[in-house]
């Protein structure tokens, strides 16, 4: 007897579309898909308007600014007040530009950036493939750091500065970014490694391979997509920071933050707002540059070993 399966197979064969197991594709209908991308442009437009504002400033005469003509195109493009910015601002009391505050900042974030990436790799490494007694605690702690305010740790860090000798230097600032980084470092490598295989580590130890033969040669080579998302964070965060800089540097070794700051400060009389707007945009570049260019490989870092398999 011949049996009917057409019952059965009915309710799957008219399964809608985007539910599990069909190979349709939802489409977007036209009005709905133009809606978006309305909405999208809006919120570009409003979140790029300072910008705009910054960067044509920036370009224009003193005069034409205080004629009232901020959101318009300049009348007379010149680059004096990025060069006054960058090299013959007043800051203070030395008449001086923004040009060694920023070397300072790249001399204190490269490193900052460099060695916190490192040992948040070798700390995953050893949390996630070397257990040992208390590894928990450990991890816990330097989760906990990555939650403590910065005000608390002012005066202590002043003070152990202070003590080793480091305070109002690069290499101070460089010591106390270090330590506040490597909490997130760490969470970063070590939910990344979690993913790896351990079988891999294993078979190299029986291979003869030892601790940092296998993280230079196992773990290293396929870390690229965390590490990226660890130095985006880092060097935002550092580059950005204002508190460190202010409470832990002199004169000489201040930060970009801090030197911007004090040239909006210092001005006396006239506010030369196209003077300040270039400086802002010079402290905004570094950052606006890194997201240009490894901002795509962000997400995708993030995402990199969330699922197994």
């Amino acid at each position: 007897m011949a049996t009917d399966f057409s019952a059965e197979v009915g309710p799957v064969a008219a399964r809608p579309s985007g539910t599990p197991g069909s190979t349709q594709v939802i489409q977007t209908g036209g009005a709905a898909r133009i809606g978006i991308y309305f909405v999208l442009v809006l919120f570009c437009l409003y979140y790029l308007l300072p910008l705009y504002v910054m960067a044509v400033n920036s370009l224009k005469p003193l005069s034409e600014i205080q004629a009232g003509g901020m959101m318009s195109l300049p009348k007379e493009w010149t680059a004096a007040p990025w060069a006054s910015a960058w090299s013959t601002a007043q800051i203070g009391v030395a008449a001086t530009g923004l040009r060694p505050f920023f070397l300072n900042s790249i001399m204190m974030v490269v490193p900052a950036v460099a060695i916190s990436t490192v040992l948040g790799a070798l700390n995953g490494y050893v949390l996630t493939k070397w257990r040992f007694r208390g590894d928990v605690w450990v991890f816990g702690l330097l989760l906990f750091a990555c939650f403590i305010p910065f005000q608390i740790v002012l005066i202590p860090m002043a003070r152990l500065l202070g003590l080793m000798g480091l305070a109002g230097t690069v290499p101070g600032l460089i010591f106390v970014h270090l330590v506040y980084g490597i909490g997130f470092s760490t969470l970063y490598f070590k939910n990344y490694y979690q993913q790896f295989p351990t079988e891999l580590v294993r078979a190299a130890q029986i291979d003869g391979a030892g601790f940092f033969t296998i993280f230079r040669r196992i773990m290293l080579p396929s870390s690229g997509p965390i590490a990226v998302v660890c130095i985006i964070w880092q060097f935002t965060n550092i580059w950005n920071d204002f508190l460190f800089g202010a409470s832990f540097s002199d004169f000489d070794s201040q930060p970009m933050t801090v030197a911007l700051n004090n040239l909006v400060q210092s001005s006396t009389g006239v506010k030369e707002y196209n003077v300040h707007f270039a400086g802002a945009i010079m402290a905004a570049l570094p950052t606006l540059l890194v997201y240009v260019v490894a901002g795509r490989y962000f997400v995708r870092g993030l995402m990199a070993g969330s699922v197994k398999g």
